[in-house]
């Protein structure tokens, strides 16, 4: 005979107060990070806002692009990644280069300032991460990683 007990592990079993208190608690999550960047370690104390943060990250990773490349790998719309790296660009963290394939556009790099201002930032937030999670077990900051890396990934594929 089948076991027809309903099956725990499938979400759309779960008991709704699960996802009430995720909601709330992924709420508290968004706020905690924001007041932890805020009151991030040393010199880089509300340094970087998240948007500057995510672009320059991305530069490092893909190396000179275009506007619509950069915007559609962020998952933003371009006159977004307009508005976000101009003042970026003023302040010389992204530099506008020439793009060697077509002499009239330009690609944004980041600048030799952005990746030092970058690996700053970085740094004193890897540095606020191990106090945060000083006392957890190697295997649960591990899993906590893969995780939140999963959660990102459904929340992007859900997107319209």
């Amino acid at each position: 005979m089948p076991d027809s007990a309903p099956d725990d592990s499938a979400p759309e079993s779960a008991p709704a107060e699960l996802y009430d208190q995720l909601q709330y608690q992924v709420a508290i999550f968004a706020r905690r990070v924001e007041q932890a960047r805020i009151g991030a370690l040393g010199e880089q104390r509300n340094s970087m806002d998240r948007a500057a943060f995510l672009l320059l990250n991305r530069l490092d990773r893909t190396g000179p692009v275009g506007v619509k490349a950069l915007a559609q790998a962020m998952g933003i719309d371009s006159s977004t990644v307009t508005r976000q790296v101009a003042p970026l660009v003023d302040c010389g963290l992204v530099d506008r280069v020439p793009n060697p394939d077509d002499g009239r556009a330009v690609l944004l790099g980041l600048s030799e300032q952005g990746r030092q201002r970058l690996e700053e930032v970085r740094s004193s937030r890897q540095e606020l991460m191990r106090m945060l999670l000083a006392d957890w077990p190697a295997e649960d900051r591990e899993a906590f990683v893969e995780l939140l890396t999963r959660f990102n990934q459904s929340i992007k594929a859900h997107r319209p």
